[in-house]
């Protein structure tokens, strides 16, 4: 997890408040004692010192963002917005097994399929058994932790998508906390049958759809156990992770490797080291985007396709507004073409969109993405009429 939220806390009185956080955490809370009060720069220092755990546990998300029902059976869409959508909404389960830095696997259990994500060492694996595919890739010497397989999904690779953990999505938030973000923290909370310390995220602007952000944080462990997001005007979370059983001790080493079962369509993708290439596997590079404070798991992706040449023109992003008033711009490009291709001819993504001057505006309780019909994409967990201001403002 990014540590950028450590900017939260002055700087002379880190290293105490780290110290006293890991002495504190070294202590187990018996079940009918109450955590020792903290202080938010406490919580933080706790999530702070927090290593890569080894842990086996099962995840529940929930999401109510306002996308529409995803068909249960039959035909719905001939492009990946079928299971884009269907990961966003609706309640989906997946196990996480994770052993120290480089060991981590993720099932996502579908309604009639299962997904793995295995990552050991620096080979990783993506499998989906809906169509018996897998693709498989080996991390450049640079690679970080296990948040780093996340960065390699490959388009039409057979995998649409892995569930991320709470850790990861408390880092993407904390990470976008600025001085327009209050950090409070409410009485404790129970999760997965362990004490935790109920920190909340408050955007100070009315400017974004986004109301708070709740991280449950193991008192004992410092491990985010949850992240629960709501929505402006919503009094139900718009989305939620949290782990339901959990399991401190070490995986069963078998966990971690995989092979392909029998009659598997295989596909090798060729990695380029950090700063070579892109995330993708191809060659050219991809937009860069600044840290959103919407994660992926809410958030729509635009991907450079496969049919751009490695001499393609770079596309870049522009940033207007700053924190949770964010608008990311990105220009007309053969990406965003294509996104506006899938969105005006798939019959889900139409659906989900409505007409708006100048384009068609993808909305939810917490982002909202207007493709311009000249070709432009805009995007930010902001109201739409910020997106359609920016776009005519161009």
């Amino acid at each position: 997890m990014t540590r950028k939220w450590l900017r939260w806390m002055p700087a002379a009185a880190v290293p105490a408040v780290i110290a006293a956080a890991a002495l504190a955490g070294s202590l187990p809370a018996s079940a009918g004692d109450p955590l020792p009060a903290k202080t938010p720069q406490e919580v933080l220092a706790l999530m702070a010192q927090h290593a890569a755990p080894s842990l086996s546990g099962t995840l529940e998300q929930t999401s109510e963002i306002g996308l529409p029902e995803i068909p249960k059976a039959g035909p719905t869409s001939s492009s990946g917005a079928a299971a884009a959508l269907e990961l966003l909404s609706g309640p989906h389960t997946a196990r996480v097994f994770v052993d120290g830095t480089s060991k981590m696997r993720v099932q996502v259990l579908d309604r009639l399929a299962e997904r793995n994500a295995v990552r050991s060492g620096d080979q990783v694996w993506l499998y989906s058994s809906k169509d018996n595919t897998a693709t498989h890739l080996t991390l450049p010497a640079d690679a970080g932790r296990h948040e780093d397989v996340g960065q390699y999904k490959h388009p039409g690779a057979g995998m649409d998508g892995v569930m991320p953990t709470p850790e990861d999505l408390a880092g993407r938030f904390l990470a976008a906390a600025d001085p327009t973000t209050e950090i409070s923290v409410l009485p404790e909370v129970n999760v997965a049958g362990r004490a935790a310390y109920n920190l909340v995220v408050t955007p100070r602007t009315e400017g974004t759809l986004i109301a708070s952000v709740a991280i449950a944080v193991d008192g004992q462990s410092g491990l985010p156990l949850s992240v629960e997001l709501k929505a402006r005007g919503q009094s139900e979370p718009a989305f939620k992770l949290a782990f339901t059983s959990l399991s401190l001790e070490a995986p069963d080493a078998s966990l971690f490797a995989f092979s392909p079962p029998p009659g598997a369509t295989v596909k090798e993708v060729e990695v380029p080291a950090h700063g070579t290439g892109s995330r993708h596997g191809h060659s050219t590079e991809d937009a860069v985007v600044p840290e959103s404070v919407v994660p992926d798991a809410v958030a729509p992706e635009i991907a450079v396709p496969d049919a751009v040449a490695p001499d393609a023109v770079v596309v870049r992003p522009t940033v207007t507004g700053t924190g949770w008033e964010s608008v990311v711009e990105f220009p007309a490009s053969a990406a965003s073409a294509e996104a506006g291709a899938m969105m005006s001819s798939d019959p889900l993504l139409q659906q989900a969109a409505v007409a708006v001057p100048g384009g068609r505006l993808f909305s939810t309780a917490v982002v909202n993405v207007l493709f311009t019909d000249d070709g432009r994409v805009f995007a930010g967990s902001v109201p739409a009429e910020r997106l359609l201001t920016a776009a005519a403002a161009r």
